[in-house]
């Protein structure tokens, strides 16, 4: 059986930019092959393709065809973003990224970005939805995870309780977000603090009400990792209650945490089993 191609990359053009808050920053983007772009998911994702300046790249763009025919170096690099919004009128998609200064690649891209400027992504993807039917919704992350947090309670009913914890570096990055009055919603300042530290105290000190309830749970691996402990080992949840993975992990870039992220989610679980056993 021949291998199944990826669809092409959707090109887009940047419409407007907004700097939400000291941290992040809000790019849209439209474009013809948004027609069919349908995200079904509060988590529902897409990955940038940032081309190398010397590369010279196939048109229309086909990534079979880059790796194939360009160097290795020339690759794209991909990073992956939440859909914060999707106007299917407008087929105006809208992403906000975390910057910090001129570190990383796609923050200083989108502190940059001007209209018109061309892009291109892959996608959507996706698999997290809360449940109508969960007794709670614990939603919990830093700033990698905002946006899908901010989705998913525009997304609850209006019946919804529960309990949303956003640890940001301080108060310049709290956003207003709309959800239901059962939901509260607790922003963590980390400031010159661990990162994470607040995060972790703040769900493993959480009083957990009755029922089964929903959890997504999503942000630096290794606050992920102590957090996954907590949840399946401690509180013995089944993974089928939780959406929960490290976005990102500190000190390694997007390329070299997606090569190891596989073994170490492995990793993870063979250690929550054998601590479970």
């Amino acid at each position: 059986m021949a291998e199944r191609r990826r669809p092409r990359p959707r090109s887009a053009r940047v419409v407007r930019t907004e700097r939400l808050s000291a941290s992040l920053v809000r790019v849209v983007v439209a474009g013809d092959e948004f027609a069919d772009f349908a995200p079904e998911h509060a988590d529902s994702y897409v990955k940038v393709l940032f081309l190398h300046p010397d590369g010279t790249y196939p048109s229309p763009f086909d990534m079979e065809r880059v790796r194939a025919e360009l160097p290795a170096e020339h690759w794209p690099r991909l990073r992956t973003y939440t859909v914060r919004a999707w106007d299917p009128a407008t087929r105006e998609l809208t992403l906000d990224f975390v910057v910090h200064g001129d570190a990383g690649l796609a923050g200083p891209w989108a502190a940059a970005a001007q209209p018109g400027d061309e892009v291109l992504l892959q996608g959507p993807g996706g698999g997290y939805t809360p449940s109508p039917d969960a007794a709670f919704h614990l939603l919990a992350g830093d700033e990698s995870a905002l946006p899908a947090i901010a989705v998913a309670l525009e997304s609850m009913p209006a019946g919804a309780v529960g309990q949303a914890f956003v640890e940001v570096h301080g108060p310049g990055d709290e956003l207003p977000l709309e959800g239901p009055a059962g939901v509260t919603l607790t922003w963590l300042h980390r400031g010159a603090g661990e990162l994470g530290s607040r995060l972790v105290e703040a769900v493993t000190t959480w009083p957990v009400p009755e029922g089964e309830g929903q959890w997504f749970v999503h942000g630096e691996a290794g606050v992920i990792k102590q957090l996954r402990r907590h949840l399946r080992v401690g509180l013995g949840l089944p993974l089928s209650q939780l959406s929960i993975s490290g976005y990102w992990r500190l000190g390694v870039d997007d390329e070299g945490w997606r090569a190891v992220k596989r073994d170490w989610n492995q990793e993870v679980e063979q250690s929550e089993a054998s601590l479970a056993s």
